[in-house]
């Protein structure tokens, strides 16, 4: 009997190359240390990230510090953030700063999202989530989807 295992997505599937190209050449222009490869990675992992949150509201998802580059990079693309938001999740993703959130270990905070991105069949850059803590690398703490009420409960 043979088993095969089933495949896995990648984030990046979603949005237009020149999108991603574009993206990934503002995280280098941001970080000049990153590999173009690592670049294309976060990317990559931030795109999954943003799913997951579409098809989880409410599910207080977290990126890891590395995810959370390519997310704010995201961002700050509006229009085509705003876009991909409506057409992943009927709704804009937000992303806001747990300012008063208890600290907690990685394991605590990324261990869901790493489940729900597996859950959704995306493939996991491991490297990318488990080599720090949730803390937001730009924000005050953490930083989550506020889900579909705009509250802090993410």
């Amino acid at each position: 009997m043979t088993m095969t295992m089933p495949e896995t997505k990648a984030g990046r599937s979603s949005l237009r190359p020149e999108v991603f190209d574009r993206l990934v050449s503002q995280i280098l222009k941001d970080h000049c240390d990153f590999e173009r490869d690592y670049a294309e990675r976060i990317m990559d992992q931030a795109l999954a990230f943003v799913q997951v949150c579409a098809v989880n509201p409410g599910a207080q998802l977290r990126p890891s510090k590395a995810v959370d580059i390519g997310w704010h990079t995201f961002i700050l693309n509006t229009r085509e953030y705003a876009v991909y938001c409506q057409r992943m999740a009927n709704r804009f993703i937000h992303h806001e700063p747990e300012e008063f959130a208890p600290p907690a270990s990685p394991q605590e905070t990324l261990h869901p999202t790493v489940d729900a991105l597996r859950v959704a069949g995306f493939t996991v850059d491991l490297e990318l989530w488990s080599q720090d803590s949730a803390a937001c690398t730009q924000c005050h703490s953490g930083c989550t989807d506020c889900g579909q009420g705009g509250g802090k409960g993410k």
